[in-house]
């Protein structure tokens, strides 16, 4: 969205705001993207939108990595790219954004905690946990 754009997604926001960058989003999503064998790393707004869960799991296997408020806060006070962030309590803000995520967050394939794990800790669970729903899918009687 970024190269399309010519320009950051914090810029973004601010010209034209959440709707617009959501749409953009959406957009990627249903053309941009290819349709089959992809990994869609996408940032935690974009399948808190109406009918993006159902069409992210139209495109394969849906898997969330989630961490504690205290984590994202550690993790995202590095980087000044996040505009919902960038607001006078960005721990109060997470809480927020996560009570109303989360309801979405659920509907995804697997859910995988990140917190105190190593990148290929959470790779190693992320893989184990596309084998299952894969074979699930596979095996609709057996899951």
């Amino acid at each position: 969205i970024e190269k399309a754009e010519g320009r950051p997604i914090k810029d973004i926001f601010t010209d034209q705001g959440e709707s617009y960058f959501r749409q953009l989003e959406r957009d990627y999503i249903e053309s941009g993207h290819p349709p089959t064998g992809c990994i869609i790393a996408c940032g935690g707004g974009l399948p808190c939108r109406e009918g993006m869960m159902e069409l992210l799991k139209k495109k394969g296997i849906v898997l969330c990595l989630h961490a504690s408020v205290d984590t994202i806060l550690d993790r995202t006070s590095r980087n000044d790219n996040r505009p919902l962030l960038n607001v006078e309590n960005p721990k109060e803000r997470i809480e927020n954004l996560l009570d109303e995520r989360t309801p979405y967050y659920a509907q995804a394939h697997a859910s995988i905690l990140t917190d105190h794990r190593s990148i290929p800790e959470v790779v190693d669970s992320a893989l184990r946990s596309y084998r299952t729903q894969i074979h699930n899918y596979s095996n609709p009687l057996s899951a």
